[in-house]
């Protein structure tokens, strides 16, 4: 007991101490900081004022002639304050906009069924697989942004449009590929969900994107559990034949997926998987 009261008391101490420096160097550095603060001395006339701004203009007394934030911010100016804020909401929303809007959602699931398939699950690590199918979607999507960039922000830069104008030309060709992409059954379940009446062809460019994306979403998830399923037959039939093996051979202690991983990887470079699964992938979208 005396020895554990003895380090118990160490470590008080050692705690106590280390509390009060860091007391100390808080008080330090709060002085410093006044000192400077008091030692420093703001412009008192108006010709030092306008020196000190950062802008050419001269100071301007009337507060009522300050341009308004939300006139900066008028959807139907083209200014570099408009164009900031786009480009930070754009960055800030890049994941969603391209898990909703592009086929990387159907090309992720695909390649994370594929790996759980061979039974390798860290092989291709996480970013490989986002990284090579983020290229892929780009590649796909390349027709797609090439034509927003045509009628929508080229005329922007341009003048020619207001903000509001670009952002409904641009939807148009997103909304073309969802649609070419979407299952009839599951739009009109989602036409049904909204109150929206069902259509076909090209009067479903009429319905708004709050119906459209979901059902786009939805049906890419079908779509990429079928090809899952179709890429697990040949891996399960390998698996069945190296279990039943070993089976067979009195080896019931060994793992049968031990086994059949590596016949698993070179069946799948044998018949170059990644070019064909790839190939089947990049045909399979309609752009």
């Amino acid at each position: 007991m005396t020895a554990n009261k003895k380090k118990l008391m160490k470590y008080i101490a050692g705690f106590l101490a280390s509390l009060i420096l860091s007391v100390v160097c808080m008080a330090v550095l709060w002085s410093v900081g006044s000192y400077a603060a008091m030692t420093e001395q703001p412009p008192t006339t108006t010709a030092e004022i306008e020196t000190t701004l950062p802008y050419d203009e001269p100071l301007r007394d009337d507060p009522d002639a300050d341009e308004s934030i939300l006139d900066l911010l008028d959807v139907n100016d083209n200014n570099g304050t408009l164009d900031l804020v786009i480009l930070i909401t754009i960055l800030t929303l890049a994941p969603s906009i391209l898990l909703m809007f592009t086929c990387f959602t159907r090309i992720i699931i695909v390649f994370s069924l594929l790996r759980n398939a061979m039974g390798i699950q860290t092989v291709p690590p996480n970013q490989v697989l986002i990284g090579l199918a983020f290229f892929i979607t780009m590649f796909v999507m390349a027709p797609v942004f090439s034509e927003i960039n045509e009628i929508a922000y080229v005329p922007y830069k341009n003048g020619e449009m207001t903000t509001l104008e670009a952002c409904t030309a641009a939807s148009e060709p997103l909304k073309e590929f969802m649609l070419m992409q979407t299952k009839e059954e599951t739009l009109e379940f989602f036409c049904d969900l909204s109150g929206d009446e069902f259509v076909t062809d090209e009067a479903a460019m009429e319905l708004p994107l709050t119906t459209v994306v979901p059902a786009f979403i939805l049906s890419e998830i079908n779509t990429a559990f079928t090809i899952g399923f179709l890429l697990f037959i040949p891996f399960l039939v390998i698996d069945v034949v190296v279990s039943s093996l070993l089976m067979s051979m009195g080896m019931i202690m060994l793992p049968p997926a031990t086994i059949a991983m590596p016949f698993k990887i070179l069946m799948f470079v044998l018949v170059d998987g990644w070019q064909l699964l790839i190939g089947a992938l990049v045909t399979g979208f309609y752009v």
